[in-house]
């Protein structure tokens, strides 16, 4: 019989950072990672930054011999089916039944492929096996299109173009990432992607993929004999939902201990809309800092100890050389100022007089102000 313990769902940033810090604190209790990836867990950041451009890069973030030493049972390869309150265990598809003391629920995010026919040959670029099978499309492609000019759309094509592959951005935006960052950013961005070989089609929208090219709206066609899908992820909260954990927009409502609606069971990262101590409102956040700090959070929690969400969301996003840092609350701003300097920028969102968010390119100074600024509120 499989002896009961803490289980964390996923293995992610979240996932592993709550089972390692769990571990931390109860080296006798079982712990164990279930995760329908068959990879060793990985940090999915250096994907879109640097592996897809074949920079060197570590993804590992243990090896295997570290959960061995380590007593931490990584499942690989396995799909859970649903989580038993009742019984308090984890079923997997196979019908093996895991039983727990604590569980993190922690299934992160799935690629959102719009309704475009021919969409299904597209490829995603969110796990190490999309990575790899998108690094080696790209060695025997001469031109690609990617649709969608979020951060991971944006890295993916000025990797795409740094391998030599004549690349286009397709999105429904004037400028890149301007939903996000405002107009005027985006225009920056705009020109990075341009200085790296990467042409921007804003205002279009993908009508159909064939064989060997795009068709956009417009009629146009765009020769792609490599199609990359960057248009967004969906939490997966399906285990969640059919469990009859609480959830809102989404995502499984948590506190800032990430503590579910059912005692012993957390949830961290991308599933979770958690409650941000210095926020003071519940947060959606999409980021591998910000996964890993929750994951953290619920090990301790689960453990025993005290913790609490209180950190202030940031990420990066690198386009060729240069890196635009952003730190933040991620939600609708009122005003927006650009600040233009000699070598990049600096945009400061702001509600009701108060800073909200920061970006950066070259403005540390700026950056650390802003997290200054943030963490007093």
């Amino acid at each position: 019989m499989v002896a009961p313990g803490f289980i964390a769902i996923g293995s992610g940033a979240a996932g592993v950072s709550a089972a390692e810090t769990f571990r931390s604190k109860h080296p006798g209790i079982a712990v164990r990672i279930l995760t329908s990836d068959p990879a060793l867990p990985y940090a999915k950041p250096p994907l879109s930054k640097d592996f897809l451009c074949g920079r060197d890069t570590k993804l590992a973030l243990h090896s295997e011999r570290w959960f061995q030493h380590n007593a931490v049972d990584l499942i690989r390869g396995i799909t859970v089916d649903a989580i038993d309150l009742d019984r308090r265990e984890v079923v997997t598809a196979g019908g093996q039944r895991y039983p727990y003391w604590h569980l993190v629920v922690a299934s992160g995010s799935a690629a959102v492929r719009p309704a475009i026919p021919g969409v299904e040959s597209a490829l995603t670029l969110r796990s190490f096996g999309d990575a790899v099978a998108l690094k080696m499309a790209a060695r025997y492609s001469e031109c690609a299109v990617v649709i969608g000019a979020g951060l991971i759309g944006c890295e993916a094509a000025s990797c795409l173009a740094e391998r030599g592959v004549a690349t286009m951005v397709v999105a429904a935006e004037h400028v890149p990432l301007q939903r996000r960052f405002g107009h005027e950013a985006g225009e920056r961005v705009a020109k990075l992607l341009s200085d790296n070989g990467v042409r921007f089609a804003g205002e279009t929208t993908v009508a159909e993929i064939q064989d060997t090219h795009v068709v956009l709206d417009s009629g146009e066609a765009v020769d792609a004999d490599l199609v990359v899908c960057a248009t967004g992820v969906r939490p997966d909260v399906r285990l969640a939902e059919a469990a009859g954990l609480r959830t809102l927009d989404g995502r499984i409502v948590v506190d800032e201990h990430m503590r579910t609606s059912v005692r012993n069971v957390y949830a961290a990262g991308d599933v979770a809309l958690a409650h941000n101590v210095t926020a003071g409102r519940r947060i959606a956040a999409e980021h591998w800092r910000d996964a890993a700090h929750q994951g953290y959070v619920a090990g301790l929690t689960a453990a025993g100890f005290p913790a609490a969400w209180e950190t202030v969301p940031e990420f990066s996003c690198t386009i060729g050389t240069s890196v635009l840092k952003y730190l933040g609350w991620g939600v609708g701003y009122d005003r927006s100022r650009f600040v233009d300097h000699h070598t990049g920028f600096t945009v400061w969102y702001e509600t009701g007089g108060d800073v909200i968010g920061v970006l950066t390119l070259n403005a540390d100074d700026d950056y650390r102000r802003g997290e200054e600024l943030l963490r007093s509120r």
